[in-house]
């Protein structure tokens, strides 16, 4: 319930425009200092230790976006909808970032595209954007890879879905993959 809050918060002043996500500059990752306590006290993690560190936030994050997927697939596409009573594709990715990754980013597709560090597919991982020029000149669509080639995006025809990439309609409008700066 807080999550819907935060998010209608934050797209208010979206839909207010009257546009989807129109803002001009996505909002720097927050990072995060990896630090270990042992006996009530504040030591650096060993190497070893930071792995453990890294595979066990992998495997939160892998729970948490799928407990996202299976909470809003199925969600009507909505031109500029924050919500669970419509949303689009840039608003989806927006709503996973900072459930999943606690991340802030913002604007529409190719804003959000502005915000990213190309990547090359061999590289892609979970969390990384895909995005699309689906018959424009600049970025139209956005989704977030969520592993196995399969990406999760809002759909203006089926909704909330999850799809693959090497289907055709999607290779023939795929642009590039990005990180997120």
């Amino acid at each position: 319930m807080r999550f819907s809050i935060v998010i209608s918060v934050l797209c208010g002043g979206f839909l207010f425009l009257g546009t989807s996500c129109r803002s001009k500059k996505a909002v720097a990752p927050q990072t995060y200092s990896h630090t270990a306590v042992v006996e009530n006290k504040k030591v650096p993690p060993s190497e070893k230790a930071r792995e453990q560190n890294i595979v066990e936030s992998k495997k939160t994050n892998s729970n948490k976006l799928q407990n996202f997927i299976a909470e809003w697939q199925g969600v009507t596409y909505k031109y500029g909808g924050a919500d669970k009573k419509g949303i689009d594709c840039s608003h989806l990715a927006i709503a996973l970032y900072a459930d999943v990754y606690k991340k802030v980013i913002s604007g529409p597709a190719y804003s959000i595209e502005q915000g990213t560090a190309t990547i090359p597919m061999e590289n892609i991982q979970e969390g990384d954007l895909v995005f699309f020029k689906i018959e424009s000149k600049k970025v139209s669509h956005v989704g977030v890879y969520i592993g196995n080639n399969k990406f999760i995006h809002a759909s203006t025809k089926k909704g909330v879905m999850v799809s693959d990439l090497s289907e055709p309609y999607y290779k023939k409008y795929f642009y590039k993959a990005g990180r997120v700066k």
